[in-house]
């Protein structure tokens, strides 16, 4: 068999998008890559020498920053300066804690519903009652501490491996129902009004809550949908560099501003409009703390002093550990494939500083973070050489909510969902749907399934779900019991120079971690060119197709090579290059 051949990922297409619709730059050859000017990993010298092409891309991806920032706390159930809290320390200290190059720290709209979830949990009344939102607050930042800690120790256990578990299509199903969840709940803002509830419960309302919209906040939210929507359209339909680099959030703020003074949104009034009596003012702008220092908050320990409230803490750090790690790993591994100088990330490194950034911004009232997609492909389209972007995005937030807060507090709510709901249908649009099904069948129905049971459950249980549904079709499809989690392979060490690997059973995410340990240990490591036949292996499943990919990368990096074979008489689920396949049993 061919080296495998460069699909998915390296796209960043549909099923492999991680989250980001826009996520469509090829990955450059490594041919492009050799004559060009490496810039230095771990040296501050790097930071002299790329100042210019670093702080070019980190003010620009601050603008395209400061929107997500605020829309994604106000959605979390936070107040707007935590999400900006998130990026200013984010960017600035892992910048020297992690060596991830090119990656973007700062808040997800993929935890939005982990953290709103906390809040709701400890009392979180979206406004009606101040106090009791405020202690919520506090006892989420307290679970945020706590998952930090958690989130270093799975660095420091080399824990970064776990991101591979988990298969391809229950990832993305799981994402794409945060993406459904974001949606229904951030369109009753749009136009103006609210909803409370379980995700399925407001969608019951939505017709309702759009019937009786308030017509000037719906205009400033659909002007602001327009424009987005419009605008990918536009970066899908042309090669036009400069139209691809046009930042929508930013192009929302210069409209919706103007549109909510031109409202005078700044005063609470009334209006009427076709026989109705509508109410605006200052509840429809974003609010913020005037002075940032006055702003810090302080997390509520007793949380899990309480035994009322520790069973629920408790449950929450596992989601913020485990849901925010796994999305953080992903968004490093994929970026990594994007690099054009082909540097890779030390996911237990990050997943270690991305640890101690959560600690830091917990304990002063921000958000979870992660190495987050779509600021990073920012970063990486507008020229960004070395990690110092990462820190010059969060020194431009820092002086910006320091220098000009009453700027910030003239941007509409509305403006800020309309960037979610947009967020949102990129997670779950019917593109996603449509890459699932043309790598398989199954896939399919792994994805489908994990994404109902998400929005029927909980997160962690709709994964699990996922994950077993994955299992029962492996099992269906005659994988033995015996290999579902360790993986049957000889070895041949006879040669100075290359090592033959001879597979059987199955070759499946669940027994990967084990496959690719013991192929990296007695080849990578040892500098050895490497074949693995896979003619004996009955299944190949979608997610070791891709993670063979991937080793191939890693293999070439150190300038030796990984050669599968062993493929002829197996039948692939679909077209796809990346496809599961399963062995024929043919007469020789």
């Amino acid at each position: 068999m061919p080296a495998i051949e460069c699909v998915g990922l390296c796209n960043g297409r549909g099923f492999h998008s991680i989250r980001d619709a826009d996520f469509m730059m090829n990955a450059p050859s490594d041919s492009s890559t050799a004559s060009m000017d490496t810039p230095p990993r771990g040296d501050i010298s790097g930071f002299k020498r790329f100042l210019k092409d670093d702080l070019i891309a980190g003010g620009l991806v601050f603008l395209i920053a400061l929107p997500l920032c605020l829309g994604i706390s106000l959605a979390s159930g936070f107040p707007a300066i935590a999400g900006v809290f998130t990026a200013i320390v984010g960017s600035i200290l892992t910048t020297f804690l992690s060596n991830s190059e090119l990656t973007i720290k700062g808040p997800a709209a993929g935890m939005i519903v982990i953290v709103l979830g906390a809040v709701n949990s400890f009392g979180y009344t979206a406004g009606v009652d101040p106090v009791a939102d405020m202690q919520a607050y506090k006892m989420a930042l307290a679970v945020g501490v706590v998952a930090g800690l958690v989130q270093i120790a799975f660095g420091l256990l080399r824990a970064g491996i776990l991101g591979d578990f988990f298969p391809t299509a229950a990832v993305h199903g799981m994402l794409a129902a945060i993406g459904v969840i974001i949606m229904v709940k951030q369109l009753p803002i749009v136009v103006g009004q609210s909803a409370s509830g379980e995700p399925l419960e407001i969608l019951q309302e939505l017709p309702h809550l759009l019937m009786n919209a308030n017509p000037e906040i719906a205009l400033i939210g659909g002007v602001s949908l327009l424009i987005l929507f419009g605008l990918a359209f536009l970066k899908s339909r042309t090669s036009d560099g400069f139209i691809n680099k046009i930042p929508g959030p930013l192009v929302v703020l210069l409209v919706a501003i103007p549109m909510g003074m031109a409202m005078n949104l700044s005063s609470d009034h009334t209006y009427t409009l076709m026989g109705k009596e509508f109410t605006v003012g200052e509840s429809d702008l974003v609010t913020v703390p005037f002075n940032l220092f006055g702003a810090i908050t302080f997390p509520d320990f007793g949380v899990f002093l309480n035994s009322e409230t520790l069973p629920a803490a408790l449950g929450w750090v596992l989601m913020f550990a485990l849901i925010g790690s796994l999305e953080s790993l992903l968004s490093a591994k994929a970026v990594d494939m994007l690099d054009p100088h082909k540097r890779k990330t030390n996911l237990d490194r990050d997943l270690w500083a991305v640890g101690v950034g959560n600690m830091a911004a917990s304990l002063i009232g921000g958000l979870p973070m992660i190495s987050e997609i779509v600021r990073s492909k920012a970063n990486i389209d507008n020229q960004a050489k070395t990690r110092f972007a990462n820190m010059w995005h969060g020194v431009f937030l820092l002086g910006f909510v320091a220098l000009l807060p009453g700027l910030i507090h003239n941007i509409p709510r509305a403006a800020l969902a309309a960037m979610l709901v947009f967020t949102g249908f990129r997670l779950a649009s019917p593109s996603e749907f449509r890459s699932v099904y043309r790598v398989g069948r199954e896939q399919l129905i792994i994805f489908a399934t994990t994404l109902v049971a998400v929005l029927a459950t909980d997160l962690l249980i709709g994964i699990a779900i996922g994950i077993a549904t994955k299992f029962a079709i492996h099992m269906i499809n005659g994988v033995p019991l015996r290999s579902l989690f360790v993986p049957t392979l000889q070895f041949d060490e006879t040669s100075e120079t290359e090592v033959n690997v001879h597979a059987g059973d199955s070759a499946v995410f669940s027994n990967w971690i084990g496959f690719r340990r013991q192929v990296v240990e007695k080849s990578l490591k040892q500098g050895k060119n490497c074949t693995v036949d896979f003619s004996d292996v009955h299944l190949i499943d979608h997610s070791v197709m891709e993670k063979l990919h991937e080793l191939e990368g890693e293999f070439a990096r150190e300038g030796i090579e990984l050669n599968v074979v062993g493929m002829d008489h197996h039948q692939p689920f679909s077209r796809h290059p990346m496809a599961a396949r399963k062995r024929s049993f043919v007469s020789h």
